[in-house]
């Protein structure tokens, strides 16, 4: 839920900052609004990585180097997004991500992971109500703020 407050926020303010500044910019607000939202979950990463590691199954090696290295991978797509002719290729590369990444949260709600406190107590298959639409929002939220 918080990145989707980080996501519409950052954008309301990068859109209105567009309006004062010579005119109304939608994609440059969302790969502005989208890049925000990347670091601040990278951040996850790597304040939590223990529980993010329970996110993914046992039976997949070296699954904390996977936490750090998907954190880094979010904080390079943030960077290419904000860097002119940089930000298709990037949209295009986050897109595949975000598809990846959909298999480990679809996990973590079956096996009721919760990140932050590195439980088994999270809100469990009722999250993917809220997760799969949301990772399909960023999807095409990247679609139309990077690529089309």
């Amino acid at each position: 839920m918080k990145p989707l407050f980080v996501l519409v926020g950052t954008f309301s303010i990068a859109l209105l900052i567009t309006i004062f500044t010579g005119g109304i910019d939608y994609t440059l607000s969302g790969r502005i609004a989208m890049a925000v939202m990347l670091a601040f979950t990278a951040l996850g990463h790597f304040l939590y990585a223990r529980g993010m590691t329970m996110m993914l199954p046992d039976a997949i090696p070296f699954r904390k180097g996977l936490v750090y290295l998907t954190g880094l991978i979010e904080v390079a797509a943030a960077i290419g997004l904000l860097i002119p002719g940089m930000e298709t290729t990037t949209g295009w590369l986050l897109i595949l991500f975000f598809v990846l990444m959909l298999p480990a949260n679809i996990y973590a709600a079956i096996k009721r992971v919760d990140y932050q406190k590195a439980t088994y107590e999270g809100p469990g298959r009722n999250y993917l109500w809220f997760r799969v639409p949301l990772q399909v929002l960023f999807i095409l939220w990247t679609y139309f703020s990077a690529i089309k």
